[in-house]
């Protein structure tokens, strides 16, 4: 896996200061498809959601910055995606072996 150097991702400083961070889930879109590992962390998945919609008003952000995007219509375009995918019912859950090492791909932990 291999990035250019604009794309890849750090650890902000406060969560890296932080020895209580927990970190919840890693996405890539990889052969078409999003592979992700997830950490069910919280006793109540309504904290999840939660993170999910301020996950997304940033990504809206992101695509202000990088993009040129408007950001108000970003933000509607990612909620329609989420809509749709969630209107659909048709994902499923597909759980790649654990692989033995710091990075695991498609894992629940």
């Amino acid at each position: 896996m291999s990035e250019a150097p604009e794309f890849l991702l750090t650890t902000p400083d406060s969560v890296a200061s932080d020895p209580d961070a927990i970190e919840i889930i890693r996405m890539w879109w990889s052969k078409n498809e999003p592979v992700m590992s997830v950490k069910p962390a919280f006793n109540d998945p309504h904290k999840f959601g939660e993170m999910l919609a301020i996950a997304a008003r940033h990504m809206a952000h992101g695509y202000a910055v990088r993009h040129g995007h408007n950001e108000r219509e970003a933000y509607a375009r990612i909620l329609q995606g989420l809509s749709d995918v969630v209107k659909a019912d048709n994902v499923q859950t597909v759980a790649e072996p654990v692989s033995k090492g710091p990075e695991t791909k498609g894992s629940v932990q």
